[in-house]
């Protein structure tokens, strides 16, 4: 298991910005956007936007992740 955090591109309302996030995430979010049929760029941006200031939108996409597998 490679626990260390990958850098991706993603374009936001198109701004270009890039995120760290580890293997295991960046999988799991990938999965959870085919679900809902969105394109990864909308879902992240959707995030970023609700998320609070005190919160990188890493952080926002870990924790957006973690709930919905828990909602499962």
């Amino acid at each position: 298991m490679n626990s260390r955090p990958k850098k991706h591109s993603l374009t936001l309302r198109g701004h270009r910005t890039s995120v760290s996030l580890e293997d295991d995430f960046w999988d799991a979010f990938r999965e959870i956007a085919a679900r809902e049929g969105r394109a990864i760029n909308d879902l992240a941006a959707e995030i970023d936007e609700t998320r609070g200031e005190d919160c990188g939108l890493a952080s926002a996409i870990r924790l957006f992740v973690l709930r919905r597998l828990r909602a499962r």
